[in-house]
């Protein structure tokens, strides 16, 4: 499948150009006008890599990786008009990947997309053993344990477990976890998950009424706790 990009600039034209680009280079590409626009359209889309200019209106770049990396980890590069090297020191200090300093050739932004992406696969293997606190997940064996005591749980259980523990901290909203129970062919209400989570909590909580691991975020969805 090829990568999404998204492509984040206040300015049109730079959109419309570098997207073209890009799709002709053979990547999918979002686009967003701002950081606020860009937040949602990276949790709605989930990019592999992000473009992302850093003097824009209502969030700038800067305010825009402190709060995404906070989520996800998501490959970023910088487009920077700006030359002073304090302004790309801090956004590498903040989480960027990389930066290319406008004006940037085409050719040279697409190799700096491909040499990022083709590191952060390699450095982003998922772990094949996941663990929190007495709990403990083995994605390979498909096997969950508590307290070295195996938990038997749906195959539904198992994959909100997972995505969940990948992810500690960040929150979920019911219809994501949808999408991941049943891919593009959603039949359910997102109200199933709450189903799903009440009997996963069941067996892996050790006092189900007060979760120590799958905390709910009243009105949004679900979250991993980072203390667990």
């Amino acid at each position: 499948m090829n990568a999404t990009i998204l492509v984040v600039d206040d300015n049109a034209n730079v959109r419309r150009m570098v997207g073209e680009y890009l799709e002709a280079a053979g990547f999918r590409v979002v686009t967003a006008a701002d950081g606020e626009q860009a937040l949602y359209t990276a949790r709605r889309d989930h990019p592999d890599l992000i473009l992302l200019d850093i003097m824009m209106p209502n969030m700038d770049g800067y305010a825009f990786v402190r709060t995404y990396r906070r989520e996800s980890e998501t490959p970023i590069i910088l487009l920077t008009a700006r030359l002073e090297e304090s302004d790309k020191v801090i956004g590498l200090e903040l989480g960027a990947d990389d930066y290319v300093t406008k004006p940037f050739g085409m050719r040279e932004l697409v190799a700096r997309i491909r040499a990022v992406l083709r590191r952060a696969r390699q450095e982003a293997a998922p772990p094949e053993v996941l663990a929190a606190g007495e709990l403990r997940l083995d994605r390979l064996a498909h096997q969950v344990t508590r307290n070295g005591q195996p938990i038997h749980l749906t195959p539904s259980e198992f994959t909100l477990l997972e995505t969940l523990m990948r992810a500690p901290g960040r929150v979920f909203d019911r219809l994501e976890l949808l999408e991941r129970l049943q891919g593009d062919a959603l039949t359910g209400s997102p109200r199933s998950v709450d189903i799903h989570i009440r009997n996963l909590r069941a067996k892996i909580e050790p006092d189900p009424a007060n979760p120590v691991y799958v905390e709910t975020v009243f009105g949004v969805g679900y979250r991993f706790r980072r203390e667990a």
